[in-house]
């Protein structure tokens, strides 16, 4: 069953740390060369590094009415593609296979540019070969191109401002 948008919460991972499992099943069925058994990566280690509310990383969840998690995103110093001078980046933004295309995504995209504006940021970063149609509706631009463990992925940048 497909969650409604008004039924979507967005909420800080601090406050929902019993669903670092099921988000971190997620990370790596979605990155499997980074956080699967090969990979450098630790989805549960990572997720856990997310758990602040007012400093980086910072990570958002998106929950079902039932308070089941869709999707997360998080607000990080770096990510895939950072130069010096980059900072911050929207990272690991991931939906639930089941429930992509009902714009958890968008959600997630919005509150973590809201909550870099909260920590006072002006602009933001992405890196992304999945969401470039999601960013590029919300006036993200396109700066550059980067190889990543899944191939060529395109930076974005976002001037951030308060609505």
């Amino acid at each position: 069953m497909q969650a409604a948008k008004s039924d979507i919460r967005i909420v800080p991972l601090a406050d929902v740390t019993d669903t670092i499992a099921e988000l971190a099943d997620l990370l790596v069925a979605e990155w499997e060369p980074y956080y699967g058994p090969r990979g450098p990566g630790n989805a549960v280690d990572d997720l856990r590094a997310r758990c602040n509310r007012n400093e980086l990383p910072i990570a958002l969840v998106a929950l079902d009415i039932d308070n089941k998690p869709l999707g997360t995103a998080a607000l990080k110093q770096d990510s895939v593609g950072s130069k010096p001078g980059q900072a911050p980046w929207l990272a690991a933004l991931v939906v639930n296979p089941l429930h992509r295309g009902n714009g958890i995504g968008t959600l997630l995209v919005a509150a973590i540019e809201t909550e870099a504006i909260r920590l006072g940021f002006t602009t933001l970063y992405i890196s992304t070969n999945a969401a470039d149609r999601i960013v590029q509706k919300r006036g993200w631009l396109p700066l550059d191109t980067v190889t990543s463990l899944r191939g060529p992925i395109t930076v974005y940048r976002c001037d951030l401002h308060e609505t």
